[in-house]
């Protein structure tokens, strides 16, 4: 027994020692960007004359002069310009048919699920290294992503949309079974995509279903929408005390609640019950601004619903109503530009496309270069970057995924998230991907100019020498 028992503890210890060994026999990995001017997420001006150091996943050193480890792979950047990698504030990347309607009917899980996959390597490979999904999805994805079987950006998951019966959250069609008044019947529903939650009770079920997902963060419906069918935009769907449960549960979790919200009404409603983030933010005017302010707010609009050509995206023009809604819309939304320029709220990029890469592509870039247009390269650089770096973090040091660095900036201590792009896009958004046109635009095929695409301290695209 005394044998046996020594045998035993002799086996421990060796192993112990070979795990040890092992561990002090890793090596760190380290890459430095020299010759680059650096774009660090919120300077009005190119930062010259400095290398970067990268040990891992994070920027160790930014400096004139830096001390070069051994082994460290060298990049010369050849006088181009080293930014942050791209942030999408509110995106859907397994939501990739034509329209609600064409998921619902037309879509099932498997075929969601790998266009998915699709979404998040075209993501990755325009720059985007974070994404905020605002609904529509678990954290599988981010799970697969993570685990490296996929490529794809860091992934912030909603879960599923929380919405009221008819509302912006409710993908039923007219032939849905309707046993329950509750959407739980709608094949969006069934997957998890959506959730239809009436009242406090079920609004507070709803939010803990979604953390129990995976959620970093509670998407809630409180305004009416466009591509929706039941609901006019104009439409206030939750009442205060039903913004509050989601937010209650949210406090809970150590994490926030954004909402979908259109009308004046439901954002200040929203904000003055505890919504950090408000979605589309259309009605945005000087009383938003100061509440904002007042509550350390953001917003993040998608610009498209300023384009001309805005009736031509499919999931609008694939339905009459949603059609009429848009051109409504359209309309009453003219103020906020404007406003935007005047007051300067904390503003965050926003995608929102429905749909696959070659149509995302080229909505997402027409947005880049409208938001540069109205409110100047600085403050949408800033968008896409350092205020986008800020809104994730808002799912607090339990909830985020990625607690170790910022994102959206060039900092010491931050992921080295960083894109290398031959151009300045503080004067040129295109180098980007910033493009006025936008169903007329040639389908692409990555972005030229973004010579260097590195997400996590790893390189997933290198055409420098090209």
């Amino acid at each position: 027994m005394k044998l046996i028992k020594n045998l035993i503890l002799l086996t421990f210890l060796l192993l112990f020692a070979s795990n040890l060994t092992a561990q002090n026999d890793t090596k760190a990995n380290y890459i430095l960007f020299k010759n680059v001017k650096i774009f660090d997420g919120t300077s009005e001006s190119l930062i010259s004359g400095m290398s970067v150091l990268i040990e891992n996943n994070l920027i160790q050193k930014i400096a004139a002069d830096v001390s070069i480890p051994e082994g460290t792979t060298v990049i010369d950047g050849k006088g181009m310009t080293l930014m942050p990698g791209l942030i999408e504030g509110h995106g859907h990347l397994q939501m990739n048919g034509h329209s609600i309607s064409d998921i619902e009917n037309s879509r099932n899980w498997e075929e969601l699920a790998v266009r998915s996959t699709v979404n998040a390597k075209n993501a990755l490979l325009s720059g985007f290294t974070t994404w905020r999904d605002a609904g529509g999805m678990g954290a599988g994805l981010k799970k697969t992503v993570d685990a490296g079987l996929v490529l794809g950006p860091r992934i912030y998951p909603s879960g599923g949309f929380i919405g009221p019966t008819g509302s912006h959250a409710d993908f039923r069609n007219f032939n849905t079974p309707n046993e329950t008044l509750n959407g739980i019947h709608s094949s969006g529903g069934k997957l998890g995509m959506t959730i239809t939650a009436d009242g406090v009770d079920q609004i507070k079920a709803a939010a803990r279903q979604n953390f129990m997902q995976g959620a970093s963060q509670i998407k809630i419906m409180s305004s009416g929408g466009v591509v929706s069918q039941f609901d006019p935009w104009q439409l206030d769907a939750y009442g205060p005390e039903e913004i509050r449960a989601a937010v209650e549960v949210a406090d809970a979790y150590g994490t926030y609640v954004m909402s979908h919200a259109y009308s004046k009404k439901s954002i200040m409603r929203c904000l003055e019950n505890g919504v950090k983030t408000i979605e589309h933010c259309f009605m945005f005017d000087g009383d938003v601004a100061k509440l904002m302010k007042k509550k350390g707010a953001y917003m993040t609009t998608n610009m498209q619903a300023f384009s001309p050509a805005l009736s031509q995206v499919s999931a609008i023009s694939a339905s009459k109503a949603s059609a009429r809604k848009a051109n409504s819309a359209q309309e009453a939304f003219k103020g906020y530009i404007e406003n935007v320029k005047k007051h300067r709220p904390k503003l965050g990029f926003q995608g929102d496309c429905v749909g696959m890469p070659d149509a995302c592509n080229k909505q997402n870039d027409h947005q880049i270069y409208l938001g540069a247009h109205y409110f100047g390269n600085h403050y949408y650089l800033k968008a896409l970057t350092s205020v986008n770096g800020e809104i994730v973090k808002l799912s607090g040091e339990v909830m985020d995924p990625y607690p170790d660095g910022k994102l959206g900036v060039v900092e010491e201590g931050a992921y080295a998230d960083l894109l290398l792009v031959d151009g300045n896009p503080l004067e040129d958004i295109s180098v980007i991907g910033g493009n006025e046109k936008w169903f007329d635009a040639p389908v692409r095929d990555g972005i030229e100019t973004m010579k260097i695409i590195m997400k996590d301290g790893k390189i997933y695209k290198n055409t420098l020498d090209k």
